[in-house]
């Protein structure tokens, strides 16, 4: 069936090319007028009150309906939709016959006319004249079998941006939710600022890494894992206030909350801790959500989620326990590993304590934090960049901010110490000697920079695609990003 209208197109094609019609020769249309436009400035008129002014519409085919010496069409722009009328008293044989025979569903059409409303109410674009924008010579979805497939939504997102208004509403909103987010942050006194994609080192998160090849320099590069340590350069060199919206690049798997490329928001705040960086973050998540949804209360898959401040605080080894009903304090690491084993959680046996309690954190915790909760206080191991809790032996004053079940913020007051970073980078280092992939490795430049001195500094880590999966209700990160990575199709 879709091949034979491919067939049928492209005869139509090469039928209006030997009339001397070139569908693509157009290079502009003067617009004036958007559905929306139409909408808004013509309400007044009725079946009995035309309006006289002529406006000109540019947009996609989306119906057509002949009826004898008339054809009606409906066009789509950004906006919504509008009908088109076509006559033949008014266009004359030849414009009129063109348009019924070659203008069809999916071609993109320039128009211009008077506006008028039928005795069925709908305002409506009286055709006085039009021009072929380009000619779709393959079929939208929707004339042969339509776009279910999830897949085939994410492979040919242009299709479903066409066929699906909610797809595209997303993305707007996704686009007003960011919007937002810089607005919260300029009038909290951030300054905006780019960072390196590609560098000499990953590091800067727990991820492994992509590589790539410079011809020039002839060395390795790593895609960003995280801007992190570049931001904390900025702190360094005198800026207190500082926050990037990027993409960051983690070899890691696919599934409905991950995708190897996302975009992330870090910032920091010189002379903060973790503390003030959990207070900035339920009002920044909060406003953003009352300026984009209009509530601090979002239906998330069927739940009801309430973001107001404050957001419920709980100890990481506190939140073990409630969950899983066992005090890992006093555990050694071979004991947390046993537990480990018993509650079902699949971890590798070369892993630290702290390694083990966060996959067991992953697997009993996480699922049951619907509402906003903050884990604090973690291990240290796990924890490389994090300043040590002062009162809390092997611990580090660091917060995870999960809400329905996922991870949607990272924070921590920075470790500003060079001698106690370059210990644990060296750490790290034997982490990955074990076979650790995701651990960090030594930055010297960093260390550099922070014998230079960096003041006290809070910093937070949120995955903005979880976030927007939240406030658009999206089960999937790949219904928030335009080009999710896919396997390649077998050709």
């Amino acid at each position: 069936m879709a091949e034979e209208i491919v067939r049928e197109k492209l005869k139509k094609y090469r039928e209006i090319l030997e009339m001397g019609v070139n569908p693509f020769k157009e290079t502009r249309f003067d617009r004036t007028h958007t559905a929306s436009d139409i909408r808004r400035e013509f309400s007044w008129v009725t079946p009995d009150k035309h309006s006289d002014s002529q406006v000109r519409v540019a947009g996609r085919i989306r119906g057509k309906r002949v009826h004898g010496g008339s054809t009606f069409m409906d066009l789509e722009d950004a906006t919504g939709r509008v009908q088109l009328y076509f006559a033949k008293d008014r266009l004359g044989e030849e414009s009129y016959s063109f348009a019924r025979k070659y203008v069809d569903i999916g071609d993109i059409l320039g128009a211009w006319g008077k506006v008028f409303r039928t005795r069925l109410g709908e305002l409506t674009v009286d055709v006085s004249g039009y021009k072929l924008l380009a000619k779709a010579v393959r079929p939208l979805p929707s004339e042969w079998h339509g776009l279910r497939e999830v897949e085939a939504r994410y492979r040919q997102r242009y299709l479903d941006l066409i066929m699906n208004p909610e797809v595209r509403r997303r993305f707007q909103l996704r686009a007003r939710i960011i919007a937002e987010i810089r607005r919260f942050l300029d009038s909290k006194g951030f300054l905006e600022v780019e960072t390196p994609m590609m560098s000499y080192v990953a590091t800067g998160a727990l991820a492994r890494p992509f590589k790539t090849w410079h011809n020039e320099l002839g060395v390795e590069l790593y895609l960003r894992i995280a801007p992190e340590l570049y931001l904390k350069r900025l702190i360094v060199g005198g800026y207190e206030k500082v926050y990037e919206i990027g993409k960051v690049f983690r070899n890691e798997s696919i599934d409905r909350m991950h995708n190897p490329d996302f975009t992330i928001l870090e910032l920091y705040q010189a002379y903060a801790d973790y503390n003030d960086i959990m207070k900035l973050t339920e009002e920044l998540i909060s406003t953003v959500a009352e300026r984009a949804l209009g509530s601090t209360r979002v239906t998330y898959q069927g739940r009801e989620i309430d973001l107001t401040p404050p957001f419920r605080r709980v100890g990481f080894y506190d939140a073990l326990e409630e969950y899983t009903g066992v005090d890992f304090r006093e555990l050694d690491r071979d004991q947390t590993l046993e537990k480990a084993l018993e509650l079902g959680v699949q971890t590798e046996r070369t892993y630290t304590k702290g390694h083990i309690l966060d996959k067991v954190l992953d697997h009993s915790v996480v699922p049951n934090l619907v509402q906003p909760t903050f884990i604090v206080d973690y291990p240290i191991e796990i924890s490389p960049l994090a300043k040590a809790s002062p009162s809390k032996p092997g611990l580090v004053e660091r917060f995870e901010l999960f809400i329905a079940g996922m991870e949607i913020a990272n924070a921590f007051s920075e470790l500003n110490d060079p001698f106690d970073q370059k210990k644990r980078f060296l750490e790290q280092l034997e982490l990955r000697k074990m076979g650790d992939e995701e651990a960090h490795e030594m930055d010297e430049d960093y260390i550099v920079a922070l014998e230079h001195g960096m003041p006290p500094t809070g910093g937070l880590g949120i995955g903005v695609d979880r976030l927007v999966m939240i406030l658009t209700d999206a089960p999937s990160i790949r219904e928030v990003i335009l080009f999710p990575v896919l396997r390649p199709e077998k050709k």
